[in-house]
């Protein structure tokens, strides 16, 4: 099988063109943490937005909590009003549709938005949930067996990461 070879940055090029497309000035960002965290901060400074972007954690919502546990990786933070708020949430990669559920669970702890919508840099297909995004700036295959996480370099460039799955 050969291997994967997908390229980060010029992805988020692409992610960077559709979410400006999608951006009105209320619109509020909100990136899944973590690899979404990082597309949302870049992205509020590229698109210029003022404020803050928002972070937010799937950990207590999983369904599948019981075998994961608490994550280790950051925690909520919405440094606005969600109640009537137009949210865009943002994610490296969408694959089963439950770690979306799960963010819109506690998203909604925090109020009720006027409107949710979701980008992801790539949809890799594999949805156990009936979830899609709004925007994907790439769709690819992966066989299950195999997990695409977003890695930042230290002078805040991205990069994809291939791992075989431990089953």
């Amino acid at each position: 099988m050969s291997a994967l070879a997908l390229n980060a940055e010029a992805l988020y090029s692409e992610l960077l063109r559709g979410v400006r497309a999608m951006c009105t000035p209320e619109t509020r960002l909100v990136g899944i943490t973590s690899g979404g965290a990082w597309l949302a901060e870049r992205l509020q400074k590229d698109l210029g937005l003022t404020g803050k972007h928002g972070s937010i954690s799937s950990a207590m919502h999983r369904d599948d909590f019981a075998q994961r546990g608490l994550s280790a990786g950051g925690q909520t933070s919405l440094p606005f009003e969600i109640q009537g708020a137009d949210v865009l949430i943002l994610d490296d990669v969408l694959y089963t549709g439950r770690t979306i559920r799960a963010v819109i669970n506690e998203l909604f702890d925090y109020g009720r938005p006027a409107n949710v919508r979701l980008a992801v840099l790539v949809d890799r297909g594999g949805r156990q949930l009936p979830i899609q995004a709004d925007y994907a700036a790439a769709r690819v295959a992966l066989p299950n067996t195999q997990s695409l996480a977003l890695a930042r370099l230290a002078n805040g460039q991205f990069s994809f990461e291939v791992q075989e799955e431990n089953s």
